[in-house]
């Protein structure tokens, strides 16, 4: 009896832009900041682009809006990043092992950083750490199952 079978595989485009600040620290924060910038930028265009599409009208100020808004958020989320980024780094230099907790400790002071620094209160600042030790946790543990 005849079989046939079929094979398949996906990979995704990898771009690695490599910046060396000659501190290992800083090369990752760097990196950390322009990936996700510029993931964050992309994101704030597409969602523009949507809308212009959407409602039918061009103009030199909602281009301009535009770039503002890409700006803005390539800014903000590339900062987070890299700060979640060094943390995790940071922490794996101190405790001098790579594992989970050292994202969970990293994702928890960057929530904490990033939520003082908009004012926050206390409650907030709390539930914004516990929420980003809980986000980057689940991050590398799914990294691990992969």
């Amino acid at each position: 009896m005849p079989s046939s079978s079929f094979g398949a595989s996906l990979a995704t485009p990898k771009l690695n832009v490599a910046i060396d600040t000659g501190n290992p620290f800083l090369n990752v924060t760097v990196d950390g900041f322009l990936k996700i910038g510029t993931v964050a930028a992309t994101k704030s265009l597409a969602e523009d682009a949507y809308y212009v599409i959407k409602g039918g009208n061009f103009s030199g100020r909602k281009i301009e809006h535009s770039l503002k808004k890409m700006c803005k958020e390539g800014a903000y989320w590339g900062t987070v990043a890299g700060m979640y980024v060094g943390m995790e780094y940071g922490m794996e230099r101190i405790r001098g092992t790579h594992d989970w907790k050292n994202a969970m400790l990293g994702g928890a002071l960057t929530g904490a950083l990033i939520s003082a620094a908009s004012n926050k209160n206390k409650d907030n600042i709390v539930i914004d750490a516990i929420a980003g030790g809980a986000i980057a946790t689940a991050s590398t543990f799914l990294n691990y199952l992969i």
